[in-house]
């Protein structure tokens, strides 16, 4: 690799110590802590795997989308898809889909995680620092959620090191191709380089469509699940990262306040941009509307056990294919990512009702770059979202199905074991 790529190697480590705790650092002690979790059983010995450079087809593939490669990135996941999204942000501000990926796998059903050894993924909002970057993973590499958030700790929910990683196996987490876990951790470290000291994960049991609320009408996880949705719309409105809060052991979106924010108390008054809110509310309805269309003209009702998730392409293999849609092959015959989606199941088609998503209009027709050119506040506080129960009910069947009702669930919540078949 020569003289520059060592000289490379030794910025990687220099360059964190100014934007949080070094990798190095991370590896010999932060990882310590990860002993009872994924690295028990290695030795802080760095590999060099974390140091990999971005392919000529990524930084390509970057120069096509308007992209830098140390702008700042975003991660979306999807359980019942089984994708995972890379956003990056363009040189417009704003973040674009960069590339989508196929999960390998991911284990437990939809819905939230609640305890140690339930071996379910984490759904929520979380916040990536460098030292959850673990260039020392038994399964190739890994990034660590940071499960439990501060959402996860006011709700009583307990588990640790539920990662992305590699190896295709998984005990609470979500499991990439070695190749996938690779080319992700890069574009992290080369947002890290750019400056971003953090980026965002947003987990979701499957994207927030009117068809996949539809769907899941009945599911006991629905009051969570619109929760959730709410920062999903947030993010499709405006194409920023939502700032996140907690108060009142629910999520807040984008809200600005003089006061602080504490995960179990009572919130504060705080605002939320006037124009922000408006498009928010504005897609609420449509989608709203959407729902209730689908649910008329019999959509039928989806369970939300599954037992984990595969993405079909791992299923039946690389000739998977759908027009315009390119799926990259490893060399161990697994597929690295496509630049697209893929189409939702034919079973129901939402075609007659469908609508685009709306978008923050600026004023004058401008982009803005960062968020705080967003449009002004609204006069009034918004109104205070209620509390849940710290400790979830029981899982209940559905006794009257309603347009988008549901208690939240109990299922059980894991840690992250040392290799599959542990305690997550």
């Amino acid at each position: 690799m020569g003289q520059g790529w060592a000289s490379r190697m030794m910025t990687w480590h220099l360059r964190l110590r100014s934007v949080c705790r070094p990798l190095v650092v991370a590896a010999a002690a932060g990882f310590a802590a990860a002993l009872g979790g994924c690295d028990h059983d290695s030795a802080p010995v760095l590999n060099g795997r974390h140091l990999q450079p971005l392919s000529e087809r990524m930084v390509a593939e970057l120069d096509k989308h308007n992209m830098s490669k140390e702008s700042p990135l975003l991660v979306r996941i999807f359980k019942e898809e089984s994708e995972l999204e890379v956003w990056k942000e363009d040189r417009s501000g704003r973040f674009a889909l960069l590339k989508t990926y196929p999960i390998c796998r991911w284990s437990g059903e939809l819905g939230p995680k609640f305890q140690v050894g339930d071996h379910q993924a984490p759904e929520g909002f979380y916040t990536i620092t460098p030292d959850l970057m673990n260039p020392n993973s038994n399964y190739y590499l890994a990034i660590n959620t940071g499960y439990p958030n501060a959402y996860d700790r006011a709700n009583g929910r307990t588990g640790e090191f539920l990662m992305i990683h590699g190896d295709c196996k998984s005990v609470g987490c979500y499991a990439m191709t070695d190749e996938q876990i690779a080319e992700i951790y890069a574009l992290a470290r080369e947002s890290f380089f750019g400056g971003q000291k953090s980026f965002q994960i947003q987990a979701y049991p499957f994207r927030m469509t009117p068809l996949n609320l539809a769907r899941h009408r009945d599911s006991t996880h629905m009051s969570f699940w619109k929760m959730l949705k709410q920062g999903y719309d947030h993010f499709e409105v405006t194409r920023l990262a939502p700032k996140i809060d907690v108060c009142e052991k629910r999520y807040v979106f984008n809200a600005e306040s003089k006061a602080a924010f504490n995960a179990a108390e009572r919130c504060p008054a705080y605002r939320v941009p006037q124009q922000i809110a408006a498009a928010v509310r504005q897609k609420e309805r449509r989608d709203d509307t959407q729902i209730a269309t689908l649910i008329r003209r019999g959509v039928p009702a989806a369970s939300d056990a599954s037992g984990g998730g595969t993405h079909p392409v791992f299923v039946a293999g690389a000739s998977r294919t759908n027009p315009g849609v390119t799926v990259r092959t490893a060399s161990a015959g697994m597929p690295l990512g496509y630049s697209a989606p893929l189409p939702a199941p034919p079973a129901f088609t939402t075609a007659s009702v469908a609508s685009q998503p709306a978008r923050v209009a600026m004023p004058g027709g401008a982009t803005p770059s960062k968020r705080e050119r967003v449009a002004e506040q609204t006069n009034e506080p918004v109104a205070q979202p209620k509390s849940e129960p710290a400790s979830p009910p029981r899982r209940e069947p559905a006794s009257t199905p309603s347009l988008l009702s549901g208690a939240q669930p109990t299922l059980p919540a894991g840690g992250f074991s040392a290799r599959p078949g542990g305690p997550s």
